[in-house]
């Protein structure tokens, strides 16, 4: 029987503290990193340089294995412990592996989330490292993002040579942090010496298009020439004006050239661990850097990562643009949920998920369903990991199983959150299965040269069961515009509540014949990919009424406190 999740006496820190972490250069060097290709941060922390990636870029890649989940709840799903807890299953049964995570955001730490670094027996450590400053690249695309600002801003001050429309500049600023004060301001008051007033505001770093473009960017060139595609404002002729006509890519480069290195750490198993950048994955594509996760496939014969939410806005993502992208083919994937989640979907309420209740973990399973159907439309054999709570009892279980049958996919009870990677070896065996037995034939989910109304249209329809899309002519405008512009064979990021298949957060289950709203369409060159905005979406979070902060706090042994 498993452990009860979330009671074991020994908090997720505590857990961290008491494991013997090993010197990064041997994490390294179980990969063929030699000491003199990192640079460390430390004892504990390191990247890898860019010279050592591309001195291995002629190696065969490895098996690359997504792990997404149902849509998310409050009962809690387990992303990334099984993210973790997959990986060092793997290793448990003898495979070369390691895995691929996002760098966690300061704003959610400090928020309602919490750390992001797994939890339980299933962590990545040093976990406050991570969860806070870690190697400084949130610190590092916030400046660049910050840069373009202030060069934005200084242009028009000046002399304008661009003839930018001042009410039409579409860049922002960004900090990493809940800021709800800051979504909208003023700026430039003060005076004639101060510049121009106008309406401007913040967004969260991790919605910035650096963010993204940092994620998707193959090499330092790669880099600067995406960030000198960014659209900063608009003449008074509609025409654009991009990062490069005001000169600010190189400078942002520069500061990007450490951050942009992938991050080594390990798991508290000592799994390789690469932890590298962060996109929101409601309004980006929300997944780790490209160079983390093409790295890794050639130092790995089997890489785990994971991508955000549940699988219809992170793995469509991660299978339509980041593979898309990368260049990338994945091998498998695993659909993470709980029982207590599922039954949540069923209709049942958060305070009563302990008690059996087999007729909501039916209704809920509905679910898990279509998250299975989706991902193999993508020609990826799918497995259902369950993250299993001692509550859990046998029947549901078993019905579970049966249910999962009826699909033609097993479901696979995981105990990595009590029992680390020991807990997770059926899974990781059912994996290995898989991709010797099942191989899949990876295609998207549409072409390139599909108009971008209609891929917004495919993926609502295919993916979230609706009977299509809905916009005011002003949207259908801005849509038309953007294809005749010569940016219609760029996929699209949906930005949606990640809670239901329908843009309302509280619609659960597998909602069907609903139809999908896009608010607004925005361009994002540098990242080269348009985002559909559908319902309330916001860029910059506020903290709740009780934040994780207030919880947070330096013991008298100079040891962080209350961070998870």
């Amino acid at each position: 029987m498993p452990v009860e999740q979330h009671k074991n006496p020994k908090s997720d820190i505590q857990i961290a503290r008491e494991t013997e972490i090993q010197p990064i250069r041997e994490i390294a060097g179980s990969l063929g990193i030699e000491e003199k290709d990192l640079l460390p941060y430390g004892h504990t922390k390191a990247k890898i340089s860019l010279d050592y990636i591309n001195s291995v870029q002629d190696r065969p890649d490895g098996k690359l294995i997504l792990v997404a989940g149902i849509s998310p709840t409050k009962a809690g799903e387990g992303k990334t412990t099984t993210t973790v807890g997959l990986g060092d299953g793997l290793r448990r049964i003898g495979k070369n592996a390691s895995i691929c995570l996002r760098e966690p955001s300061l704003g959610p730490c400090f928020g309602v989330k919490g750390g992001a670094a797994g939890g339980g027996y299933a962590q990545v450590v040093p976990m406050e490292d991570i969860n806070l400053h870690f190697t400084g690249d949130f610190h590092a695309i916030g400046a660049a993002h910050n840069l373009l600002s202030a060069m934005v801003d200084n242009h028009n001050y000046w002399d304008n040579a661009q003839r930018m429309d001042r009410r039409r500049i579409t860049w922002r600023r960004v900090v990493d942090m809940n800021d709800r004060a800051l979504r909208e301001i003023t700026n430039g008051l003060g005076g004639v010496t101060n510049g121009f007033p106008r309406t401007d505001g913040f967004d969260i770093t991790v919605a910035s298009e650096v963010m993204a473009i940092f994620c998707l960017a193959r090499n330092l060139d790669d880099l600067q020439e995406r960030l000198g595609n960014i659209v900063v404002g608009h003449r008074r002729d509609r025409s654009p004006v991009y990062c490069r006509d005001i000169n600010a890519q190189g400078a942002m480069t520069a500061l990007l050239k450490d951050a942009i290195q992938p991050n080594l750490v390990q798991t508290l198993e000592g799994t390789p661990a690469f932890v590298h950048g962060g996109p929101f994955a409601n309004i980006a594509h929300g997944c780790n850097s490209v160079l983390a996760t093409s790295t890794a496939l050639k130092l790995s014969d089997y890489v785990v990562t994971e991508a955000g939410f549940g699988a219809d806005l992170g793995a469509e993502k991660f299978f339509n643009i980041k593979m898309r992208k990368a260049g990338l083919t994945p091998d498998a994937a695993v659909i993470v949920g709980t029982i207590r989640a599922i039954k949540m979907h069923g209709g049942a309420e958060l305070a009563e998920l302990k008690e059996e209740n087999l007729d909501a973990l039916k209704k809920g399973f509905e679910n898990i369903a279509r998250h299975v159907e989706n991902t193999r439309k993508f020609g990826v054999p799918v497995v259902v990991a369950i993250n299993r709570f001692s509550a859990d009892t046998d029947a549901e279980v078993d019905l579970l199983r049966q249910l999962c049958a009826e699909i033609d996919t097993r479901a696979i009870m995981c105990d990595h959150w009590a029992m680390g990677g020991e807990g997770t070896m059926d899974l990781a065996n059912e994996v290995v299965r898989m991709i010797d037995e099942e191989p899949g034939q990876f295609r998207f989910l549409y072409e390139d040269s599909l108009p971008l109304w209609d891929k917004a249209r495919t993926i609502a329809q295919e993916l979230y069961g609706a009977q299509g899309i809905i916009a005011d002519q002003r949207v259908r405008n801005a849509f038309s515009k953007l294809q005749d512009d010569g940016y219609g064979d760029l996929p699209v990021c949906i930005a949606k509540t990640p809670l239901s298949f329908t843009t309302d957060p509280d619609c659960k289950g597998a909602p069907s014949n609903h139809v999908v709203p896009i608010r607004d369409v925005r361009l994002s060159a540098g990242a080269g990919f348009v985002v559909v905005i559908c319902g309330d979406i916001m860029t910059m979070p506020g903290l709740p009424k009780v934040p994780a902060a207030e919880k947070i706090y330096v013991n008298k042994d100079g040891q962080i406190e209350g961070l998870f």
